[in-house]
């Protein structure tokens, strides 16, 4: 199965996504709570998949995701937004990202993600 980076500034959103990543037999890597922290971890781990939101303090999840691209252009990356956020959807996938999913998370929802981008 896979290697998973979760990044989300919330711990509870993190836990959430970690919980429906064990059910599917991945294993999380690694867990940050910035950009900052994601791309550093990203270097370190080179994970199969990040799990990444947008809206973040110190450095946004576009931020993030740009950095990550330049460090590894195929990195597989899944952007995580709340509703209302579609111009940085877009933004996010004209960057690269191969998908996107909308807070709350539906667990079919994310699976979905998970599979078409990991194939």
């Amino acid at each position: 199965m896979a290697n998973v980076l979760i990044v989300d500034d919330a711990k509870f959103m993190r836990l959430t996504l970690s919980n429906v990543l064990k059910k599917l037999e991945h294993t999380v890597v690694g867990e940050a709570e910035n950009g900052i922290q994601a791309v550093e971890m990203y270097k370190t781990f080179e994970p199969d998949l990040v799990l990444l939101d947008i809206t973040m303090p110190e450095k946004t999840g576009i931020d993030a995701l740009r950095e990550i691209k330049e460090f590894d252009p195929k990195a597989n990356v899944v952007m995580c937004s709340a509703m209302g956020q579609q111009k940085l959807v877009v933004d996010a996938i004209e960057l690269g990202a191969k998908d996107f999913i909308v807070k709350p998370f539906d667990d079919n929802r994310v699976l979905e993600a998970i599979t078409r981008v990991l194939g």
